[in-house]
């Protein structure tokens, strides 16, 4: 999706756009908080794509990433047809791995509903451990923009 909210705020280095369709809703009409974790997952593979093109994250051959860690804290809800903006910030990044931050906004609400982070791992299935990240994935996160100053 397109369009309003597809431009990163300051300090992040990139957002994907989305709307809340029903199957993301729980009984009471809010989004389900294993979608938040959806929306976060489809950012941060929009935004390795985008960073590293050449590694397509649906081969299987292509490099290993496993989650290690997922937090969520939830600040308000959104509902049916909202538009939401996720957008992502590497941090931390180390010789295995890097943690992603990320940041969902409800746009039309002007609202924050939702920030957390990821921590992901650079595994060798074959050696069962956890290897080095590949050097242009490590350049390339390396190389996002420092987060904004807090606001008065």
């Amino acid at each position: 999706m397109s369009g309003p909210g597809s431009e990163p705020p300051s300090g992040w280095a990139y957002c994907r756009a989305d709307r809340v369709r029903f199957a993301d809703l729980d009984p009471r009409g809010h989004l389900n908080n294993v979608a938040f974790l959806q929306f976060f997952e489809a950012a941060r593979i929009a935004y390795l794509a985008s960073i590293n093109p050449e590694n397509d994250a649906s081969e299987p051959t292509s490099g290993d990433l496993i989650l290690a860690e997922q937090t969520i804290t939830y600040r308000s809800p959104s509902a049916l047809e909202d538009e939401i903006r996720t957008s992502v910030r590497p941090e931390d990044v180390k010789r295995s791995s890097f943690r992603l931050a990320f940041a969902m906004h409800n746009l039309e609400q002007d609202r924050l509903t939702a920030e957390g982070h990821g921590i992901y791992v650079s595994y060798d299935y074959q050696a069962a451990r956890a290897c080095p990240l590949p050097d242009e994935l490590a350049r390339a996160l390396r190389k996002a923009p420092e987060p904004a100053p807090p606001e008065d």
